[in-house]
C-alpha cells in the first residue's frame, strides 16, 4: 500500500485478515476455552473439564458481545471446543479432546510445506493478508527467500506438535498431552513469529524497501 501526499498511509477500505479475526485479543480469546480444558482436566476430571471449557467459551462470547467486539473469534473458539468436547464425551477419554488439534496441526504443517514447494510460502501470504497488502513481495527475491525460511520454521513447529503430542496421544498420557498442548502453543508460536518478523525486516533492510 502506497503512502499519500502527506506521507501517511491512507485508511484501508476493507478490514485486514487480522481485523476480521478481532485483532490480537480476538486470536487469544479464541484459544481460551482450550486452555481452560487443559488446566481443568489436569486438576479435575473429564466431565468437569468439558463443562468448564464450554462455560469459558460462552463467557468469552458474552464478553465480546458486551464490549461490541467481533464475535467471529469467540464463535470459532466455541465451535472448536464444542467439537473437541463432543469427541471426548463420545470416546470417554480426555485425549479425544486433543484429536482435532492434532489433525489441524498436521493439516497446517502439510499446507506450509506444500506452499514452499510451489513457491507461495504461506508465511508471506498470511503476513501480507494480515496487513492488507498484495502479493508484490513475491517479485522480491530477498523477501521470497525470507518468507520461505520462515514458512519452513512454521512447518517444523506444526510437525513437532504432531510428533510429540501424537506419541503422547498414542500412549494415552492425557495429563502430559495437556501440558504439551499448552507448552507448544503460544511459546512456539511466539518464537516462530519473532523469527518471521526478524527475517522479513532483515530482508527489507538488505533490499532497501520499506517494511509493511
Amino acid at each position: 500500500m502506497t503512502a499519500g501526499p502527506d506521507g501517511e498511509r491512507p485508511a484501508r477500505e476493507t478490514p485486514t485478515l487480522l481485523d476480521q479475526m478481532g485483532g490480537v485479543s480476538g486470536v487469544i480469546a479464541s484459544t481460551i476455552p482450550v486452555g481452560v480444558f487443559v488446566v481443568a482436566n489436569v486438576l479435575s476430571d473429564l466431565q468437569p473439564a468439558i463443562i468448564a471449557a464450554l462455560v469459558a467459551g460462552v463467557a468469552v462470547a458474552v464478553y465480546r458481545i458486551v464490549r461490541k467486539q467481533p464475535l467471529q473469534p469467540a464463535i470459532s473458539g466455541l465451535f472448536g471446543v464444542g467439537l473437541a468436547a463432543f469427541i471426548a464425551s463420545r470416546t470417554g477419554e480426555a485425549r479425544g479432546f486433543y484429536l482435532p488439534g492434532l489433525i489441524t496441526s498436521a493439516f497446517f504443517g502439510l499446507a506450509f510445506l506444500v506452499s514452499v514447494l510451489v513457491r507461495w510460502p504461506l508465511a508471506g501470504v498470511v503476513w501480507h493478508g494480515v496487513n492488507g497488502d498484495g502479493h508484490g513481495w513475491r517479485r522480491n527475491p530477498a523477501l521470497l527467500r525470507a518468507y520461505t525460511w520462515a514458512t519452513l520454521l512454521w512447518t517444523l513447529v506444526f510437525a513437532s506438535r504432531v510428533v510429540l503430542q501424537g506419541l503422547l496421544y498414542d500412549a494415552n498420557e492425557e495429563t502430559w498431552l495437556g501440558v504439551a498442548r499448552l507448552a507448544m502453543g503460544y511459546p512456539l508460536t511466539g518464537l516462530a513469529l519473532l523469527f518471521t518478523i526478524w527475517a522479513v525486516r532483515r530482508a527489507h533492510r538488505t533490499t532497501g524497501t520499506p517494511a509493511t
